[in-house]
């Protein structure tokens, strides 16, 4: 069987790429909610003494990831027909942009802003973040659930 569809390749990958994302997580601070916070304060941008001080640092570690994403995409489509893991590749087909789509874009930032965790955050950090990261987490996998009831999406 060709290594590209073997199931225990497919976990075993999954698995190592998911721990290495966590690990990055942890390094760069996503993982700490008052840090998060602080990042999505834009109003310490214009008044720190009003709102308190933004804070910079994740804005770095997101635009690295960009960076790393946008070449390191760019690099392998040039060169490969397919991707290493998979056998094909699997692109979005929709590209419009609907009520449901804001909806959701909107609710998600609220909460991200609220809980300061965001789904990988939240993962990376069910081990040690104690009782606010595990009721964050099943409330993600009730409104998950509910919204897969409502709307009927995948």
């Amino acid at each position: 069987m060709h290594t590209r569809s073997h199931p225990a390749w497919a976990i075993v990958s999954a698995f190592l790429i998911g721990f290495l994302f966590a690990v990055g997580l942890v390094i760069s601070g996503m993982t700490q909610p008052d840090k998060v916070r602080g990042f999505l304060n834009v109003g310490g941008i214009i008044a720190p003494a009003h709102f308190g001080a933004w804070d910079a640092s994740l804005a770095f570690v997101m635009a690295g990831a960009v960076l790393v994403t946008l070449f390191g995409f760019s690099w392998w489509a040039k060169r490969a027909h397919r991707p290493m893991l998979a056998l094909e590749f699997i692109l979005p087909r929709r590209t419009d942009i609907d009520a449901q789509l804001i909806t959701g874009s909107v609710l998600f930032g609220i909460g991200w802003g609220i809980a300061g965790y965001c789904p990988g955050p939240a993962l990376a950090s069910i081990l040690t973040g104690g009782m606010p990261v595990g009721v964050f987490v099943l409330a993600m996998i009730a409104s998950m659930s509910i919204t897969k009831k409502t709307l009927g999406t995948k």
